[in-house]
């Protein structure tokens, strides 16, 4: 008799004859076909979109949004089907899936934290502003101010 707490673990999995699997396999690579084959096309219409005279920036975000999209839809098939981590239990999966998706938000975060370092330093840096902006114009020079106490 085996303990609730272990049923998952314990659960086994029917094992696929070679026809079903190339099956799935073919179904899967002509879908990841597919789905390659509208980000190009997606892609090739950005690029055209920014040819253009004047690009329609919000149109061009919902394309990039889409390929985003599309581009974890095939990410997801890949892992699944080809990696088999479709055919594990929900806690190898989780152990998989959410250190993957720290690191993501890891990227996006140093990205976030570069760009406003960017943004910020041209600014509030003082030498930057003083390196980077005309001196201003003085209307005489100075003249040499003379040691009067007789030290040098």
């Amino acid at each position: 008799m085996q303990h609730p707490a272990f049923e998952e673990v314990t659960v086994h999995h029917h094992h696929e004859d070679d026809a079903t699997f190339k099956k799935k396999v073919r179904k899967t690579t002509i879908l990841l076909s597919i789905i390659t084959i509208i980000e190009l096309a997606i892609g090739l219409t950005i690029y055209t979109i920014h040819k253009g005279e004047s690009p329609n920036a919000l149109l061009v975000l919902m394309f990039k949004g889409a390929v985003c999209i599309l581009t974890l839809a095939k990410a997801y098939y890949i892992v699944s089907v080809f990696m088999h981590l479709g055919d594990e239990i929900r806690n190898m999966i989780m152990t998989i899936v959410v250190p993957l998706m720290l690191f993501v938000w890891f990227i996006i975060a140093f990205i976030a934290d570069g760009n406003s370092y960017k943004n910020l330093r041209n600014t509030y840096d003082k030498h930057f502003e003083e390196t980077t902006m005309p001196a201003k114009h003085h209307k005489a020079e100075a003249a040499p101010v003379e040691n009067k106490g007789g030290k040098e």
